[in-house]
């Protein structure tokens, strides 16, 4: 038999072990995904889970979000609170679409399959093995909520741009599914380094792509021969060099990101005649500028985390896996001379001026998000504290319990999921040290 002070000595582990358990399920409740601890992680001599860590499940560690950030310069550009507070309230069960926008070589590919593979849905994209395009309906619907390359195909053309697919994605939606509601389309999608996005696009052509079957579809028809000459004779332009690439006057490479980002219909659609240059080229930047800042969400390829960050507390969709950062590509590997390097900045100043403007709102959209966030968990923190502190001031022992207040579900503070009233928000960092204090 254990005497007394045996007994004790048992005891006081037993009960503390209990103690730190209602305070790890009172801060992280059963079905929440707002608290992550790998796998046999443990919190002073004590493990936390009961079920395998997923690693996918935390991505939003401090550095890896600030690793790739620039340094912090002050905006070049006046934006508003609106401009940088950007969340839609996305209902895949009823009448929204997001509508992808496929640049070329902005890795639009890769995000394009993001979007039908790694989205933890209730009822995920079908993509079957040998198919290129995945069928992506609404949970208990024969309806898509995606329309992109991946999933509706080329319906609007390939690679449409801006002004086609404004034009034709409500029209082809109508014909494929017969609805009554109006349908809200949110449309994204990613922009590139505009010198690495040129090179990559002429290594491209080089091994013998050509994008010919491009409609180009504006103010109801496409661009006459005279008004898009190709630049090469035959089937392709394989093994094109890149000075002949550059020195293509209608290369239609030269400035994509604008031009397929702009209201073509403003300047006369393919007609160079309508109207001066350099008045062309300002309505052709100011329409690329107000509708990318219009968009429900962009990402950039070269803030491949960052990007994940912001379409997940954007739409308040969670993706499965991280996004990863490739920075080998054909384009980083081309040996340029300084020489050449300002050719192509000059033959893509439109752009050049586009991805400024893109960047510099993308960062100020993420470190207006980023504080928010921190901000709404620090008060959640002080409010459970002064809960806390009520309870002993009152002399009631404490005991595990929901409280409202602060931020729920998806809308803020990275709740990725509709969540319950005991849902927190998911930032890794601050709930290590709050069990601690428990």
């Amino acid at each position: 038999m254990m005497d007394e002070r045996s007994s004790k000595l048992i005891l006081v582990p037993i009960l503390a072990v209990l103690f730190v358990m209602i305070g790890y399920q009172y801060i992280c409740p059963a079905g929440s995904n707002s608290c992550h601890f790998k796998a046999g992680e443990k919190l002073r001599g004590v493990s936390l889970l009961s079920t395998p860590y997923q690693d996918s499940d935390d991505f939003y560690r401090d550095q890896d979000l600030e690793d790739d950030s620039p340094p912090k310069v002050p905006s070049k550009f006046n934006f508003t609170e609106r401009d940088l507070d950007r969340h839609v309230e996305f209902n895949i069960k009823g009448d929204d679409v997001i509508v992808f926008l496929h640049i070329q070589k902005t890795g639009g590919t890769t995000f394009g399959r993001h979007l039908v593979r790694n989205i933890r849905l209730e009822q995920p994209c079908d993509c079957k093995p040998g198919q290129k395009k995945c069928t992506c309906h609404r949970p208990g619907k024969e309806e898509s909520w995606l329309f992109s390359r991946f999933s509706t195909g080329w319906s609007c053309g390939l690679h449409a741009d801006w002004t086609e697919l404004t034009n034709c994605v409500p029209v082809i939606m109508d014909k494929k599914e017969a609805q009554r509601n109006k349908r809200n389309f949110y449309y994204i999608t990613m922009l590139r380094d505009p010198v690495s996005r040129y090179l990559s696009e002429w290594k491209h052509v080089q091994r013998g792509a050509t994008w010919k079957t491009a409609l180009h579809m504006c103010d109801g028809r496409s661009p006459t021969q005279d008004e898009l000459p190709t630049c090469y004779n035959g089937d392709d332009w394989s093994g094109v060099t890149l000075t002949e690439f550059m020195n293509c006057p209608s290369n239609l490479a030269n400035n994509r990101q604008v031009r397929m980002l702009a209201d073509l219909s403003l300047v006369g659609c393919y007609n160079l005649s309508s109207m001066n240059e350099s008045q062309r080229n300002h309505i052709l930047l100011s329409s690329a500028m107000s509708n990318l800042k219009n968009m429900a969400f962009y990402g950039l390829t070269e803030f491949q985390r960052k990007t994940q960050y912001l379409f997940e507390r954007t739409f308040s969709l969670r993706f499965i896996s991280a996004f990863t950062q490739i920075n080998s590509t054909r384009a980083a590997n081309v040996d340029l001379s300084e020489l050449v390097r300002k050719r192509i900045e000059e033959l893509n100043f439109l752009d050049v001026q586009l991805y400024e403007y893109a960047k510099d709102l993308f960062l100020q959209r993420f470190q207006f998000t980023r504080q928010r966030e921190h901000q709404e968990v620090r008060l959640k923190r002080r409010e459970e504290r002064r809960w806390l502190r009520e309870q002993k001031e009152q002399g009631r022992p404490w005991a595990p319990k929901h409280r409202g207040g602060g931020n729920r579900g998806g809308r803020r503070g990275g709740g990725l999921e509709k969540g319950t009233d005991g849902d927190f928000p998911t930032t890794t960092e601050d709930y290590t040290s709050q069990v601690a204090r428990w």
